[in-house]
């Protein structure tokens, strides 16, 4: 099965009205252990990488690696999407690459710290919307602002000054025409969300069944959304780790968001703790091992067990057989029509 569109993957989401994990990746590691999690539970997925990946894995490994992920799960639908495109330029090299799917995150300026206007915004947004409709490729836009930096990019901003406004996103995404609307709800990019479980005042869910409200129609995406388990914490610190005291998004929050609309949840800070732990263990464990695969196996396995956990708990397990597959020239027609 080719890579398909991540707007198929949304609508199937929203008819059975479950959410799709999208996972980050680096490496061949990572890419592995997140399609055998989706073999294991029958599941749709996506796969995404930043801008920092693409550069750190490169762009051709990058493609040839998600082109075999296909070969070696032909039974699973899989998109591969562009994290935070901080330019029209950066998601149209994407999708020339072969992503099927792009966020434009206009929501900041092209050098992905500094917060833009919404007319800005808008302008970029709808820029690459037309370049990727073209193509059958999807796009995600942003409104609003995260805390956090996360691969260089972010705001590093107070997250709840900048949450988005339910009335202006339903302009937004008119003017725009976009697929999925990344929503800011008080959540942060990295491991250090907040120092104490999210209540309401700080995790504001309430946002996003207001913007659902509005945009009954629009797929919304939540980003920052790893929970950062403290069971994770534990065996990187166990094991010579450092990792302060935090807390992440609680799983029960996001299916929340499910039920109001949120049909793509961003996971990669707890990915990268499971894997990190189980590195580390290795390491003190057994000393004298120097091959790279005596800890990269258990690694992978690590983060497989969190990314099948996801799974289940977003309700996109068993999906994965449930429709057949677009192409990229039939979704493009369709944005036509």
């Amino acid at each position: 099965m080719p890579m398909v569109s991540m707007r198929q993957l949304l609508d199937e989401a929203a008819k059975g009205g479950y959410g799709v994990g999208a996972f980050n990746v680096n490496n061949m590691e990572q890419i592995q252990a997140i399609m055998e999690a989706a073999r294991e539970t029958k599941s749709p997925v996506i796969i995404q990488a930043s801008r920092g990946a693409r550069s750190y894995t490169n762009d051709r490994f990058l493609y040839h690696l998600m082109v075999a992920a296909t070969e070696v799960y032909p039974e699973i639908p899989v998109a591969l999407h562009q994290d935070h495109g901080n330019s029209p330029e950066t998601c149209k090299s994407a999708i020339e690459m072969g992503f099927t799917s792009v966020m434009m995150d206009g929501s900041l300026m092209a050098d992905g710290k500094t917060p833009s206007s919404f007319e800005y915004n808008v302008q970029v947004t709808k820029e690459v919307v037309e370049l990727a409709h073209a193509r059958g490729v999807t796009v995600e836009g942003e409104l609003g602002c995260l805390g956090g930096i996360e691969d260089g990019h972010g705001a590093d901003v107070d997250a709840l000054a900048h949450l988005t406004d339910p009335d202006q996103a339903v302009e937004f995404v008119e003017r725009t025409g976009i697929d999925a609307l990344a929503v800011a709800i008080g959540t942060s990019h990295g491991a250090y969300k907040f120092s104490k479980k999210p209540t309401g005042e700080v995790l504001v869910m309430k946002r996003i069944e207001e913007i659902h409200k509005n945009l009954p129609t629009t797929h919304l995406v939540m980003h920052g959304s790893s929970s950062v388990p403290q069971e994770l914490q534990d065996i990187i610190n166990q094991y010579g780790g450092k990792m302060k005291p935090t807390f992440g998004v609680p799983v029960e929050e996001i299916q929340k968001g499910i039920q109001h609309g949120v049909r793509k949840i961003n996971v990669d800070t707890d990915n990268r703790m499971a894997m990190t732990g189980a590195i580390r263990k290795v390491f003190i464990e057994k000393p004298e091992a120097f091959d790279p695969r005596d800890y990269l196996k258990p690694a992978r396995e690590a983060m497989k067990k969190v990314v099948v956990a996801r799974m289940i708990a977003f309700g996109q397990a068993g999906h994965a057989g449930d429709y057949q597959p677009m192409t990229m020239a039939e979704m493009a027609a369709k944005y036509k029509a």
